[in-house]
């Protein structure tokens, strides 16, 4: 099974992908880590290409994150199923929050060494407005309707655990 997660920032994109990875006993690929490394810093692009590639010549895998410059093409033609996460923002914006509570002065286990979870008036931002924008919003939904039998789109809690449920290996 190969399945790509996409969506809005606090969706929890990270923690269904582990969940699917469990369940499908498959590998996971955090795109936040393979776009950063130490200090927030963006990787190389070569690199980043290079940890992408070695991830989609596997047989099953799941990737979690949205990076259009990073094979996004690639990544859901392969994509057995593809899994938007359009929660609102008031959802997104708990979530991330509560992230940052739990791992404030450390490093997650999905991000890059050296990538301290932070939360700033910025990244804020990004949770309630400009993620949200009608270009960001549509480059997701395009995604869902280019690929319409391997797409869902889910835009609440409920709606995710019911699909999990109707889903389970």
């Amino acid at each position: 099974m190969k399945i790509s997660i996409m969506g809005y920032s606090g969706a929890g994109k990270t923690t269904l992908a582990n969940q699917l990875a469990a369940q499908y006993g498959c590998g996971v690929l955090h795109l936040d880590r393979v776009n950063f490394t130490r200090g927030w810093r963006e990787r190389d692009r070569a690199e980043a290409q290079q940890m992408l590639e070695e991830t989609l010549a596997q047989p099953d895998w799941v990737i979690d994150g949205n990076y259009a410059n990073l094979c996004i093409d690639r990544r859901l033609v392969q994509s057995d199923r593809i899994i938007l996460l359009l929660f609102p923002r008031r959802i997104c914006f708990f979530r991330a929050v509560k992230r940052y509570l739990r791992y404030r002065g450390r490093t997650r286990p999905d991000m890059g060494e050296g990538c301290e979870e932070k939360f700033d008036p910025e990244f804020a931002k990004w949770i309630l407005w400009e993620g949200r924008s009608r270009q960001y919003r549509e480059r997701l939904l395009d995604c869902a309707q280019k690929y319409p039998g391997k797409a869902v789109v889910i835009r609440s809690p409920g709606q995710l655990r019911c699909f999990l449920k109707q889903n389970q290996a």
